[in-house]
């Protein structure tokens, strides 16, 4: 028998059906309510409200949990790479070897921008924030791909040419940024790996590959690859809901993203860090200025508001 929640208006009952998601935690399905009663719900920021149904990422702040499509994070962490989890995020499953060898080739191929798009960076001012840029060339990205069909083996393609090439643009727009020249991707390198070597690669001293690091940045990535319908996942879904096409859509959960209540809390962290450095303080100091009332250091936190 079908669950339902009665909602009384003005003495007369409406029966709401409840449904249950993918962990067990239930909903009541509203979609009726206007019809039947001319009220609608006040939700202010969404935070009782879910817009679709999804069995990719599930997470409860309050008990630490997060699961991609049933998978704890914690284990992916221990046992996957960034490239395999977004594979799964992607398709529903881990890939095989194979299917992870054809990938990797696909990120590969994929890596190189089209040399013209080197004059947009060029015209953004010095001192340009890297978000406002990265969100532009994905935009730009429609201009240079105008071929994008529904088959999923396409789609999927898509996705992999855009998982690629912000690798490919975030290290560009930096380097620009400082000045110095482009370091294109190589093929030898792993995803993590190849973007530290774009970043950092030196013609005067050749960066050198360190495995903890690329380990680092993988569990990283792999901690942020979903947080369920967050703010830019939603500003994804809303602009999508108007059939914009797909770089369009990411270049508006990239702008969301910028926002310093969102993943711009990132930004926050590394300035905190560079703010420990230059005052040498010590893990002690740090932890009694946040506690300090009257101090405005407070100690900032990966991730962003879910």
């Amino acid at each position: 028998m079908q669950e339902t929640a009665t909602l009384i208006i003005d003495g007369k009952e409406y029966q709401l059906p409840v449904i249950e998601g993918t962990q067990g935690e239930k909903a009541i399905d509203i979609r009726s309510l206007r019809q039947h009663t001319g009220y609608i719900t006040f939700d202010p920021g969404f935070g009782n409200t879910g817009t679709c149904r999804s069995a990719i990422t599930y997470m409860d702040g309050e008990k630490g949990i997060l699961r991609y499509r049933g998978i704890p994070i914690e284990q992916l962490a221990e046992h996957s790479t960034f490239v395999e989890t977004a594979f799964l995020l992607i398709t529903g499953q881990l890939p095989t070897r194979a299917e992870l060898t054809r990938t990797s080739v696909h990120l590969n191929d994929f890596s190189p921008l089209h040399e013209n798009m080197k004059a947009f960076y060029q015209n953004y001012p010095p001192k340009a924030h890297p978000m406002g840029i990265l969100s532009a060339m994905v935009n730009a990205m429609r201009s240079y791909y105008p071929e994008l069909t529904d088959i999923e083996e396409e789609m999927n393609k898509t996705y992999l040419r855009l998982i690629s090439k912000i690798r490919t643009m975030s290290a560009m727009a930096y380097r620009i940024s400082l000045g110095e020249r482009v370091v294109y991707p190589r093929p030898d390198l792993c995803y993590c790996a190849n973007f530290l070597n774009m970043m950092f690669d030196s013609v005067v001293v050749p960066y050198k590959i360190d495995p903890d690091l690329v380990r680092a940045l993988n569990v990283f990535w792999i901690l942020h690859a979903d947080h369920e319908q967050n703010c830019s996942t939603t500003a994804v879904r809303v602009v999508g809901s108007g059939k914009v096409n797909i770089y369009a859509t990411i270049s508006a959960g990239i702008s969301a993203l910028w926002g310093p209540l969102h993943g711009g809390a990132n930004q926050a962290v590394i300035n905190m860090l560079e703010e420990i450095q230059k005052n040498g303080m010590t893990i002690e100091d740090c932890i009694a200025k946040a506690k300090d009332k009257a101090s405005a250091f407070k100690l900032m936190g990966f991730g962003h508001r879910v």
